[in-house]
């Protein structure tokens, strides 16, 4: 073993992973997981409510805001940001274990959380997820039926504004079909390195 506590000393990448609210960036996420056992996936912290079978320490750390508040206090958010009303980040401590372990870590960050993690992570790659247009999105908001017309609209005008982030990653995939994007996501992986 080596100073960094791998056999082989590398160091894991960190693949920031980011789109609007509703492109399918968690259903790719989970399906690319599913057959990249080697990678690891940091799940984020947030003060949103649960949402139909989500499950705390899985789909997201659920707290409180005054808990979120003493993780930003205490430094162990490698980010965070306000998003949709709501306070999301991710946690340091296991990005940095993962690393040191040479394992790659997978996160997925609004794009305020993106540009603050790609500016501490010199070495992190970037992929943008984007819906098709910003009818599907909006079609794809109102079926999960887990959201108000006020809230969806909401999402709708922050969508627009992340869409104009785009040009900041270094990979966009188009969610038209999600195995295709799954399929590209696979193959972005191997063009950059993060091999299984």
């Amino acid at each position: 073993m080596t100073a960094s506590g791998n056999k082989d000393g590398k160091t894991g990448r960190l693949i920031v992973v980011s789109g609007p609210s509703g492109a399918g960036k968690s259903t790719i996420i989970s399906r690319v997981l599913a057959r990249r056992p080697d990678l690891a996936y940091a799940v984020s912290v947030t003060t949103r409510p649960r949402r139909g079978q989500e499950r705390n320490g899985v789909d997201y750390h659920f707290v409180s805001e005054e808990t979120f508040r003493e993780k930003i206090q205490t430094g162990e958010l490698a980010e965070w940001a306000r998003v949709h009303g709501r306070y999301y980040g991710t946690c340091a401590r296991f990005i940095e274990t993962q690393r040191r372990n040479g394992t790659d870590v997978v996160v997925d960050v609004d794009t305020q959380g993106a540009q603050s993690l790609l500016s501490k992570y010199t070495d992190a790659m970037s992929i943008f997820v984007s819906p098709p247009t910003m009818e599907v999105l909006q079609e794809r908001l109102v079926s999960r039926r887990t959201e108000t017309p006020e809230a969806i609209e909401m999402r709708l005008a922050n969508a627009r504004e992340e869409m104009k982030q785009m040009n900041r990653y270094t990979h966009v995939l188009v969610n038209d079909d999600v195995e295709h994007a799954v399929s590209e996501f696979l193959a972005v992986l191997n063009e950059t390195g993060i091999h299984g």
